[in-house]
């Protein structure tokens, strides 16, 4: 098995094993920012496709970026359209993180097009992911049981079903969206209200009874957050990402140059 590939399964089993892990979020295209984080030694790398404009071609390059830094990349397409799971796939994507999950009608599509058969009804092609026709063989043989399959549930309809659709063995794990969530319970932007910290404690402890993965996106990493989503329960921890990193360096220029001029 590939280097590539080995990464890929050990993901996986880091997924299963309910590991605690750390993870890097992606929001602008160039690929040198993905190098520079990935060098930092995260589990895994996600790509924030839902919220910004990175492309489906700069999505590659993305995953390429980070795979030769020895971290698995996992995307989050903007919608639930095989037209962007597909490309995403074939670019050699490590799994996919989908958004806005809540029945387990949507799962059930979404193995459909993230598999192989029998499990699934992904198609046959040539490409990256396949190291355009060199391991095509062994990536296929393997892709079904060695990919990362995610969901984000970011709804209390998601939270209300959780159970449904946490019983799919091809989920590995979920990503909770605590601002989403806030919306849905009609208090929007207060992500520590106790209606969001409750619903967020369903999912956290169907996560842990059904050996699936769940994490969070913190976005003012720091020693003391970050330990505080993993005393909540969570194993996994976005630590901010790009675009949130240079959005406080800049408030905090800001407000130098407003004292200093």
């Amino acid at each position: 098995m590939n280097k590539i590939f080995e990464q890929r399964a050990a993901l996986k089993q880091k997924m299963r094993n309910r590991e605690r892990m750390f993870a890097g979020w992606i929001s602008y295209a160039h690929p040198s920012i993905t190098e520079t984080i990935a060098r930092a030694g995260f589990d895994l790398m996600f790509i924030d496709m839902e919220h910004s404009t990175i492309s489906l071609e700069q999505g590659q390059r993305i995953i390429a970026a980070s795979q030769s830094e020895g971290v698995p990349c996992i995307p989050r397409p903007v919608s639930h359209s095989n037209d962007y799971l597909k490309p995403l796939l074939e670019s050699g994507a490590d799994g996919m993180l989908v958004q806005f999950v809540e029945t387990a009608e949507q799962v059930q599509a979404l193995i459909k097009d993230v598999k192989y058969p029998p499990v699934g009804r992904r198609t046959y092609g040539v490409n990256r992911a396949q190291a355009y026709g060199f391991d095509f063989d062994e990536y296929i043989q393997n892709w079904n049981s060695t990919s990362t399959f995610m969901l984000q549930v970011e709804s209390i309809k998601g939270v209300e079903n959780i159970e449904q659709l946490l019983a799919f063995d091809e989920v590995d794990g979920v990503m909770i969206g605590p601002l989403d969530i806030a919306g849905s319970l009609g208090v929007p932007g207060q992500t520590t209200h106790p209606l969001v910290i409750e619903a967020s404690r369903k999912v956290i402890a169907a996560c842990e009874r059904y050996g699936k993965s769940c994490g969070t996106q913190v976005a003012d990493a720091t020693p003391a957050t970050v330990k505080a989503v993993f005393d909540l329960g969570y194993n996994y921890a976005i630590l901010g990402s790009d675009l949130f990193v240079l959005w406080k360096w800049a408030a905090q220029m800001q407000d130098m140059m407003k004292t200093m001029r």
